[in-house]
């Protein structure tokens, strides 16, 4: 479990390509420190299991379902990547519940801005836009970030400074594409709403739903 807090602003040292996968090299001395084999780090807010740690950097093997259902397959040597390690036990939770299982992909539509901050809109796919409302949370390449303002195809999100120089999210520009993660809370209560709060099969009243 993430918090959307990017931890280190990383970069992609390698990639070599394994038929219907691929292993990534990435360098972040910060999240890199301690990590051990079969630790998880998120990677633009995708959850990727350390396969090895070296000098600095870790590898991590991505399988052909994340590389469909995330950006991570457009990444190549030298792209800027976000990092965070998983939240401590204990731990302070700054951003919101981020599981570290992308959703889906939008696009950077616009980047609007102001004296000290800006106004990014993202394209929204229709399948996840009953998730995402005004004020509420969602994922942005592993970044927590409030919704500004909610539409059926698109949604827009405010950049402080902070978050502008120490995350991807400063560098992109309109027609890159980002991993989104819809807030999980959302995704739970639709289905206990649609099954009545009871899971398939399950006797309710004496009734088997």
């Amino acid at each position: 479990m993430f918090t959307g807090i990017v931890e280190e602003l990383g970069e992609v040292t390698a990639v070599e390509t394994l038929g219907d996968s691929a292993r990534l090299r990435l360098r972040g001395p910060l999240v890199s420190e301690g990590a051990a084999l079969g630790d998880s780090i998120a990677v633009n807010g995708v959850c990727l299991t350390v396969t090895g740690t070296e000098d600095g950097a870790f590898t991590a093997d991505v399988m052909a379902e994340t590389l469909r259902r995330s950006s991570l397959g457009a990444l190549s040597t030298g792209s800027r990547v976000n990092l965070e390690r998983p939240l401590a036990l204990g731990g302070r939770l700054g951003g919101h519940l981020v599981q570290g299982h992308v959703d889906g992909t939008g696009t950077l539509l616009a980047r609007e801005p102001a004296e000290h901050w800006e106004l990014v809109t993202v394209s929204l796919p229709a399948e996840l836009a009953r998730y995402v409302v005004d004020k509420g949370s969602i994922t942005v390449d592993g970044v927590s970030l409030t919704v500004v303002e909610a539409g059926e195809d698109r949604f827009t999100v405010s950049l402080i400074p902070t978050t502008l120089a120490l995350t991807t999210l400063g560098l992109k520009q309109p027609g890159d594409p980002v991993n989104l993660e819809v807030d999980v809370i959302a995704k739970y209560v639709e289905r206990m709403v649609r099954t009545g709060g009871a899971q398939p099969g399950a006797a309710v009243d004496g009734a088997v739903r």
